[in-house]
């Protein structure tokens, strides 16, 4: 299994990963121009199927036209899928209850619910004969259910929105915004992403790719080493920690 980061921050996010024989989208939040010349600046001509985690934005702003484009099928939690199509998206919609798992060509994906201010956000593991990886974004709080999905993971997509000094030196958010960005509700901070890589590294590790960082609010520079220094501690010395850039791909990760 492979994964690339088609770009992720505030502005959009979207997350490539193939199989054998399958390649999914995780979230369509960029543009579908760019969608489509990202994948295919990668070799992936085609989509399979594309996996919603929420209706926010910044992680479906391209699904609309694209859908326009392309005839993709559509995989969604129910409550999502009808905030989406009350938005008038149409599509061949493929709709599950948080918690369920349910295959897309040579992939299993397991689907987990997380805490963020949507209808019913999710995070996802997507497993092939061998290997897994495991994503999770905009979630303000690490569940016991999520910490127990995401072991074992080959791969890590892990949010690590912003760095707690950082925020609240930031003059251009107001207090509320704040509040609602560290609430239960709201983003993973570098020391949230930290205590969940904490719990669930291991030898079978290898990629951990840090995705949704502010640019305002944090530091890539200091989300890396955050983590490399829980990867370091526990002896981890195998895993690659990268940070995902909102502006271009990051490549493929083989796991």
């Amino acid at each position: 299994m492979q994964f690339a980061i088609l770009g992720s921050g505030s502005s959009g996010n979207a997350t490539l990963a193939k199989s054998t024989h399958t390649t999914v989208l995780v979230d369509a939040g960029l543009s579908a121009r760019q969608l489509l010349s990202r994948a295919q600046s990668l070799g992936a001509d085609t989509i399979d199927a594309i996996l919603i985690t929420h209706e926010h934005g910044d992680h479906i702003r391209g699904l609309k036209p694209l859908l326009k484009q392309r005839s993709i099928p559509i995989y969604a939690s129910s409550a999502t899928a009808h905030v989406l199509r009350e938005s008038g998206i149409q599509a061949t919609w493929r709709t599950f209850e948080p918690g369920q798992a349910f295959p897309i060509g040579d992939l299993t994906v397991q689907s987990f619910s997380i805490q963020h201010d949507a209808v019913d956000p999710v995070g996802y593991v997507l497993r092939s004969a061998e290997k897994s990886l495991g994503l999770i974004s905009d979630a303000g709080h690490v569940t016991q259910s999520v910490t127990q999905h995401l072991q074992g993971m080959n791969g890590l997509y892990l949010e690590a929105n912003y760095d707690d000094a950082l925020l609240a030196a930031d003059t251009k958010r107001p207090w509320t915004i704040k509040q609602r960005i560290s609430s239960r509700h709201g983003h993973l901070s570098n020391v949230q992403a930290a205590e969940l890589l904490e719990n669930i590294s291991h030898a079978s590790l290898r990629h951990v790719v840090l995705a949704h960082l502010s640019t305002d609010c944090n530091c890539r520079q200091i989300a890396m080493r955050t983590m490399q220094q829980v990867l370091t501690s526990k002896g981890l010395t195998q895993v690659t920690v990268n940070c995902a850039t909102q502006d271009e791909t990051c490549g493929w990760w083989d796991l």
